[in-house]
């Protein structure tokens, strides 16, 4: 991509062959179990998982279709194509092609690129708000004969801390979000003058997502949507735990159980770089189910390189499908989303 993308993908490879060496002692493992464990799974719990991930993105399109409502009535099926491509571009180029989405949702509807930069961030606010909520509902509740109880209730507790912090500074920012932009740019700014801008300008541009909403049925439309599609997740990761049937520790897990597996995935894929970033997903949540189910450490990394599959990197074949009936480079719609988001920033 860019020349400043190279560098920061020369320097992750850099850390991970380093990670990779310092450890190279530390960890017995044994390839041959890891394989068998992939040779034993269930292929049913791994289609369904598939299934489940691949409906959530239907219901994106649907949520975008919602949030551009009030400005223009757009047909969800009309903006399938945009997601599959953009979780497409992220899974092969890394979080700095997450812009890639709004980028070919404004080519194709005519909006502004600024509206669609909005769009996304409100869109990233419910996912963060659905996902802390069903994480705290699930996490407080866990059965106290259950091994590492405090810290799930923990994690519960906090994650509803989150939630109840989003919702106020969602209601904060939308009754005065020019206010809190100006602080922003000078708080921040006193620091470092670009930070304070482009902070100030996210604001701005989850307020203007949040102003898209003019009626409270369609507030209600995209928490269902955002709480519906978030549980999907939740079982698509079930379903890939059981699939290892022959590991008690994976097939008997609960769904409340798979909620901090979830988050340390979500938290691993935050600073995805390209490819390099699947191997480091790999190694987060196979450490997650190392620690708080006790898996043995080949059946957990087993499990952690098919939760990439199953929840991340299977979107490719339709995206790549989708990429050439639309007629759209990968590389180069990633390149240009970047390069426009940027402007927008600045802007």
């Amino acid at each position: 991509m860019t020349k400043r993308n190279g560098v920061v993908w020369g320097v992750g490879a850099v850390a991970l062959v380093l990670l990779v060496w310092l450890f190279r002692t530390r960890v017995q493992f044994d390839w041959a179990n890891f394989w068998q464990q992939l040779r034993y799974v269930s292929l049913g719990h791994i289609v369904a998982g598939i299934v489940l991930i691949y409906v959530t993105y239907c219901l994106r399109a649907l949520r975008w279709s919602v949030f551009l409502s009030p400005t223009k009535k757009v047909p969800a099926t009309s903006l399938l194509g945009s997601q599959f491509i953009g979780f497409t571009a992220v899974a092969l180029f890394g979080r700095l092609a997450d812009l890639t989405r709004p980028f070919l949702v404004a080519r194709r509807t005519g909006l502004s690129l600024s509206s669609q930069v909005a769009v996304y961030t409100i869109e990233r606010m419910f996912d963060l708000g659905a996902a802390a909520l069903i994480f705290s509902s699930a996490l407080a509740f866990t059965p106290k004969g259950l091994p590492h109880h405090e810290v799930f209730v923990k994690a519960g507790v906090l994650s509803m801390g989150a939630t109840l912090a989003i919702a106020i500074f969602a209601g904060v920012v939308r009754a005065a979000g020019g206010a809190v932009a100006s602080f922003a740019r000078g708080t921040v700014g006193l620091v470092s003058k670009p930070a304070g801008e482009s902070i100030a300008t996210k604001i701005l541009g989850f307020r203007d997502g949040l102003n898209a909403l003019s009626s409270a049925r369609d507030f209600g439309i995209v928490t269902v949507l955002s709480l519906t599609m978030w549980v999907m997740i939740g079982f698509a990761y079930l379903e890939t735990a059981h699939a290892f049937v022959n590991t008690p520790e994976l097939a008997g897990v609960t769904f409340s159980r798979t909620m901090l597996l979830m988050a340390a995935s979500i938290g691993g894929s935050l600073l995805q770089l390209p490819i390099i970033g699947w191997f480091t997903q790999i190694a987060i949540t196979a450490a997650a189910m190392h620690t708080f189910y006790g898996a043995p450490i080949e059946a957990a990394t087993a499990c952690g390189a098919l939760l990439l599959v199953v929840t991340f990197l299977c979107i490719i074949p339709t995206g790549l499908i989708y990429s050439r009936m639309e007629h759209v480079s990968l590389k180069k719609v990633a390149e240009e989303s970047e390069a426009a988001g940027a402007a927008v920033d600045l802007g």
